[in-house]
């Protein structure tokens, strides 16, 4: 049977798959697990005789949401909020982690052009932190006190300011997304180049190592989270250009959903990375080993709930070793 022949015979059927895994009430569980089965035999045909196609991917992709739901019909009924921060939110960074990945990519980069161009030309710092930003800091490296900005504000002010301003920031890549992503991509440049120039600039007056340690105990939570929501964003623009084999306005919906789950997922992050930097980074004068341990602790909790316990949990929960249903 030829390909065209074998999609046209069961499109039919794979879309009232589609449409049943989508829906939101519960489906009697024999119904749902002999639907299960169809369409696995079904994948399983399309990678014996048509293997490492549009076709494959989009069974294996259909296959993978009936699993998923079979997995929600057998849950007890619990707490919603447990259950979106244990199981939903992790799947859906890890289905959508190609987008993570690239939004660091790029981020990286645009940090490496900033560096670059601080170490190029003597007025780039003052063109993209401003004037005023680096006359202080100089003023406060010659006190013999580099990171004494944050010790300005009362605590609980700049706590509120700081996250409110990364959680601006981060819609703003979320919702840019809209314009073919180019607004997303705006955003990740414009603060990778601020990091690249503000770190080349604490390098070029010897305080580097004091920068690192006193910026990063809030900024390792507050920088990373600001990739996330740009991979939220480009997950947006994304889904409403390339709608693959959706209709368009159908991968438009199912983007924006896993976008916005991803935004939700990161706000808890830019409040704890406020309270760091409002409450704690100010302390400057803290044990080298007491802040590094907190950095340290950010980037354990990242790599783990961002990276590891995602791809755990999906090959827990859809046997990707013996089923290969991811």
């Amino acid at each position: 049977m030829q390909e065209l022949i074998f999609i046209n015979k069961n499109m039919g059927r794979w879309k009232e798959f589609e449409k049943n895994s989508n829906h939101k009430t519960q489906m009697p569980p024999d119904e749902l697990a002999a639907m299960f089965i169809q369409i696995t035999d079904d994948l399983s045909y399309c990678r014996t005789f048509y293997p490492n196609t549009e076709t494959e991917k989009y069974l294996n992709q259909l296959a993978g949401k009936m699993h998923y739901k079979i997995y929600q019909n057998r849950k007890e009924s619990g707490n919603k909020i447990v259950h979106f921060w244990k199981i939903d939110l992790p799947l859906t960074l890890y289905q959508t982690r190609n987008y993570l990945y690239f939004s660091i990519v790029v981020f990286l980069f645009f940090v490496l052009v900033g560096a670059y161009s601080a170490a190029n030309d003597p007025n780039f710092v003052r063109s993209i932190l401003g004037d005023d930003y680096v006359d202080m800091t100089d003023a406060n490296i010659e006190k013999g006190d580099p990171m004494a900005v944050y010790k300005q504000m009362n605590p609980t002010d700049m706590f509120l300011a700081i996250t409110f301003n990364n959680i601006s920031v981060a819609f703003r890549a979320f919702v840019f997304g809209l314009f073919f992503i180019l607004g997303t991509l705006n955003v990740l440049m414009f603060n990778g180049i601020m990091l690249g120039s503000f770190q080349y600039y604490f390098f070029e007056k010897g305080v580097f190592l004091e920068s690192i340690m006193t910026i990063w105990i809030h900024g390792t939570l507050e920088i990373f989270a600001i990739t996330v929501a740009g991979a939220a964003g480009i997950l947006l623009g994304i889904s409403f250009l390339y709608p693959k084999t959706y209709k368009r306005l159908q991968s438009f919906k199912k983007g924006a959903r896993n976008a916005v789950k991803i935004i939700i997922g990161i706000i808890p992050v830019f409040i704890v990375a406020g309270f760091l930097e409002g409450f704690i980074t100010r302390y400057t004068g803290a044990p080298y080993f007491l802040r590094a341990a907190i950095i340290l602790a950010s980037l354990i909790f990242i790599v783990w709930y961002f990276f590891l316990y995602p791809k755990k949990l999906s090959r827990k929960l859809f046997d990707e070793e013996n089923n290969k249903i991811i």
